[in-house]
């Protein structure tokens, strides 16, 4: 049975210090050389552990712009008819492929003239170290 998320419909319905429901984004090893297939990056560092090391990573990573799809995911999860404006990051350290990753957000500004909405969003791995966090603008409904 799929899960029942929450999801906000208009600008009203935004909390500030709300917190959006976590997201636990797809970081397997398939879903990395899929996602390298599509968009002509099919090097080791992104879709083979092995391989990775040899370039010094500490296994296969997931591609920043990947990470950054997901930040995005989480927003359009808990906001379907949100226009995401900008998503601001800054990479920590790597996102690891086949290693658990959860993405947490949390309402920091709401404007209801603009009708839009800042987002600081997190993501950590399973020892919860962030390896990602950043800021996103989205617009919404009135």
């Amino acid at each position: 049975m799929a899960e029942s998320i929450p999801t906000v419909t208009a600008i009203a319905d935004v909390e500030f210090g709300g917190e959006l429901p976590a997201f636990t984004p797809d970081t397997s090893i398939d879903a990395t050389r899929r996602f390298g297939q599509h968009v002509g990056w099919n090097t080791p560092r992104f879709t083979d552990h092995d391989g990775a090391r040899k370039e010094g990573l500490p296994g296969a990573i997931v591609p920043g712009v990947m990470s950054q799809g997901f930040l995005g995911a989480m927003i359009h999860r808990w906001a379907p008819t949100a226009e995401i404006i900008t998503i601001d990051t800054v990479f920590r350290a790597p996102v690891l492929v086949d290693q658990p990753h959860k993405i947490t957000g949390v309402v920091t500004d709401i404007d209801e003239d603009e009708l839009t909405v800042e987002i600081d969003l997190t993501v950590t791995n399973e020892a919860g170290e962030t390896r990602v966090f950043g800021t996103a603008t989205a617009r919404l409904p009135s």
